[in-house]
């Protein structure tokens, strides 16, 4: 089973990217035949400054492999450094309708919060197919709100098989996990760059637990009970927490007499104690940053590899060879 997923170097890495992509990527390893990229090309859509897409790419590799990313147990690597995926993307899209990218909600989101369209944002899922049917790709871990694009590349994959012959591409499998999958953001939206309403995966600590204390609440006075249904407090508390804890922290929501300045705080304290292991690995590999480089080295030739591979059968079938 060959498993697949690329994270994009947009920003600062936020829990969301974690919980939703991260941790279930490096759990996979064990699995299967793992290939985990940094999708800078997507990036593109939304990064300007070259500068800026070097410091995030750069950032995202460092920030993969502190948190539990093996290069030994799995290839990592850079979306630019397989050049073959843009020539798999061309060849998805002359067997795309037009409509099947207009029906992308991902897409209608955006535009609706004034970013601003253009073609790269809107064939976005044409080259997320190429990057995922480059490979063989069995099994795809996403969110939730990448399940739809996760559809269009089944429905690719399907069309060059009618078209070109059965067995030219494989086609995938999600896995979506469905009680971390969406992250709740500060706002109760889900937790997105694009929206401004994350916890940093990692950064300073004071700023960090004083993002914490952004998070929305209503105006229920501290005697009172808390409402559980729809809390931002409980869902991120409960990715931090073991049983006994979060059993307590549903109590005091319960049974009333604690703030909500109270609660938030507890809940800063789980969140920078879960990733201080991961803070720790992350200063060692700033430390050696010959170290990263060579992981990015290697992980391009495997991934090259197995990428031509498919694209030579591609290629064949379509009668480009």
């Amino acid at each position: 089973m060959r498993i697949l997923t690329g994270l994009q170097p947009s920003g600062k890495l936020h829990i969301g990217n974690y919980f939703g992509a991260m941790e279930p990527a490096v759990k996979l390893q064990e699995e299967g035949d793992a290939f985990y990229f940094i999708a800078n090309y997507h990036a593109m859509t939304s990064v300007r400054k070259p500068e800026e897409l070097r410091e995030y790419t750069r950032e995202l590799a460092v920030d993969f492999l502190a948190c539990g990313l093996d290069p030994e147990r799995s290839v990592f690597f850079r979306q630019s450094d397989v050049p073959e995926v843009n020539e798999l993307a061309w060849i998805l899209s002359t067997v795309c309708p037009v409509s099947l990218l207009e029906k992308c909600h991902s897409y209608k989101d955006k535009v609706a919060k004034g970013i601003s369209p253009n073609h790269g944002l809107f064939a976005y899922p044409v080259l997320m197919a190429a990057d995922i049917l480059l490979y063989d790709s069995n099994l795809v871990p996403v969110g939730k709100d990448q399940k739809q694009h996760l559809e269009v590349t089944r429905d690719l994959a399907g069309k060059i098989n009618d078209t070109y012959g059965e067995g030219t591409l494989v086609v995938p499998e999600p896995m979506i996990r469905g009680n971390v999958a969406v992250v709740p953001g500060l706002d109760g939206q889900k937790m997105s760059k694009s929206y401004n309403n994350t916890l940093p995966l990692f950064g300073d600590e004071k700023p960090s637990k004083k993002t914490v204390m952004r998070i929305v609440t209503d105006s229920t006075p501290v005697e009172d009970p808390k409402p559980v249904e729809g809390s931002l407090i409980l869902p991120l508390f409960r990715l931090f927490a073991d049983d006994a804890s979060y059993a307590e922290m549903l109590a005091d929501h319960e049974q009333g007499g604690k703030g909500y300045g109270d609660l938030k705080k507890r809940l800063a304290e789980a969140y920078w104690d879960y990733f201080a292991p991961m803070r720790a690995r992350r200063e060692e590999l700033l430390a050696d940053p010959g170290y990263v480089d060579q992981v990015l080295a290697d992980g391009a030739l495997k991934a090259r590899e197995a990428a031509n591979i498919v694209l030579d059968r591609v290629r064949k079938a379509v009668g480009l060879a």
